[in-house]
């Protein structure tokens, strides 16, 4: 580890992972565990920006996780210049009576995280802070072995209010580079029904793929399906370097999501949280990182 980031390795597998609130500072993204780069067999990348232009977006990069997109833990509570605990992150302070807006950046004062580490694996550890109420244990620890990057979070409510919300990692994906097109396919283990087609993506049974023309737009949709069980996967391949990574839950999504641009893929499986008073609640998403 040096001041900015933690450097894993095991097998064919090396993570770069930034220090919190180095390489980002904003108050969407959980700071702890933030990957900035996977390499494969010293050959395949698999991290992308959030945006290409400079100033657009929210700062997001690689593999990086967001608790309450839509749920924010104690926002609607406070008060006017009263804070909320965005988990991951910091203290957010509430500014006005507006409803949360996950593209708005916040003030806030944030989390601080023990570190601990070893060649293969590092593990994040934020101590309860009481906020009106709230409080939470999390850890979160990332391990690599072989061709598998394992993430596993804890969460353990400490507080005197209920823990509801969801969590998600924004996978933001690009396999060596390589712009978003035919050449991709996201493969579900069941056929996947989207809310709605994005003009970029075509359904071939339980794929995916995209139109290499005809398309400038980003691309946003939910999917639901009725093979969805108790642990899930999704696998993105693309032919043009024979490369690809598959996702492994041990939750049932609460709500998948699959979002991109022309250099970036991004599919999300969310998990509910949802924690009473004095309990914990454990997750693992698993990344395999392979070659055909």
């Amino acid at each position: 580890m040096d001041n900015e980031k933690i450097y894993l390795k095991g097998g064919r597998l090396k993570v770069e992972i930034a220090v919190p609130g180095t390489f980002y500072k904003g108050s969407r993204f959980d700071w702890n565990g933030f990957i900035t780069q996977v390499t494969l067999d010293d050959r395949h990348t698999f991290c992308a920006p959030e945006s290409l232009i400079e100033g657009v977006g929210t700062g997001g990069y690689g593999f990086c996780g967001e608790f309450g997109i839509y749920e924010p833990v104690g926002y609607d509570e406070a008060s006017v210049g009263e804070r909320f605990p965005k988990i991951g992150v910091g203290l957010v302070t509430r500014p006005d009576g507006s409803d949360y807006e996950f593209f708005r950046a916040y003030e806030f004062s944030p989390f601080k995280a023990a570190i601990t580490r070893s060649d293969d694996a590092v593990e994040f550890s934020i101590d309860p802070v009481d906020c009106n109420g709230y409080s939470v244990l999390y850890k979160k620890r990332i391990s690599v072995n072989d061709n598998i990057m394992t993430i596993e979070y804890t969460l353990e409510n400490t507080g005197e209010k209920a823990i509801r919300t969801t969590e998600y990692c924004h996978n933001f994906i690009s396999i060596d580079e390589t712009k978003t097109g035919s050449s991709y396919t996201l493969k579900f283990p069941y056929q996947p029904v989207p809310d709605r087609l994005p003009e970029a993506v075509r359904i071939d049974n339980n794929e995916l793929t995209w139109k290499d023309e005809g398309w400038n737009e980003p691309f946003y949709c939910l999917i639901s399906g009725s093979g969805i069980g108790q642990s899930h996967w999704w696998e993105l391949f693309d032919s043009k370097t024979g490369a690809g990574v598959k996702e492994m839950n041990d939750f049932r999504p609460a709500r998948i999501a699959l979002w991109g641009m022309r250099h970036v893929i991004s599919p999300e499986a969310f998990i509910e949280v949802d924690i009473e008073p004095g309990s914990a609640q454990k997750w693992t998403r698993k990344y395999e990182f392979f070659t055909r």
